[in-house]
C-alpha cells in the first residue's frame, strides 16, 4: 500500500551524482514501490538540487529497518560531536576541514 505522502524538507549539503558531486537544497522521503530494490516497499530519499535541473539528484531507496538504522545513527553522531559542529554556521574556531570519519570519493 503506498501512502501517497511525500514529506519535503530544504536542505544543505552535498551529494555526489553520476556528473560527480552537487550542491543539494532539498529533500523528499516517501514510502512507495522502488525502482532498484528488491523489496515491494521501500523509504525512499531523493535528495536533489532543482535549479540544477533533473539530473542534479541523488536517489536513496532502503528498507523500513535500514531508514530508522540511518536516522538513529545519525542521531547518535550529531550527539557525539560537539554541539553545533556541523551546523550550517559552524561554531567560532572551528577547523573548517573534513573529518576523518566521512565518506571518500
Amino acid at each position: 500500500m503506498c501512502t501517497y505522502q511525500t514529506h519535503k524538507i530544504v536542505i544543505a549539503g552535498s551529494g555526489k551524482a553520476p556528473q560527480g558531486w552537487i550542491s543539494l537544497t532539498d529533500a523528499a522521503v516517501y514510502v512507495d514501490h522502488p525502482v532498484h530494490a528488491p523489496q515491494e516497499h521501500t523509504v525512499n530519499i531523493d535528495f536533489l538540487n532543482p535549479g540544477q535541473g533533473p539530473s542534479a539528484r541523488v536517489a536513496v531507496e532502503l528498507t523500513e529497518e535500514a531508514a530508522l538504522a540511518l536516522a538513529d545513527a545519525i542521531h547518535s553522531a550529531l550527539a557525539a560531536a560537539p554541539p553545533g559542529l556541523a551546523a550550517a554556521a559552524p561554531p567560532a574556531g572551528g577547523t573548517g576541514h573534513a573529518g576523518t570519519g566521512g565518506a571518500a570519493g
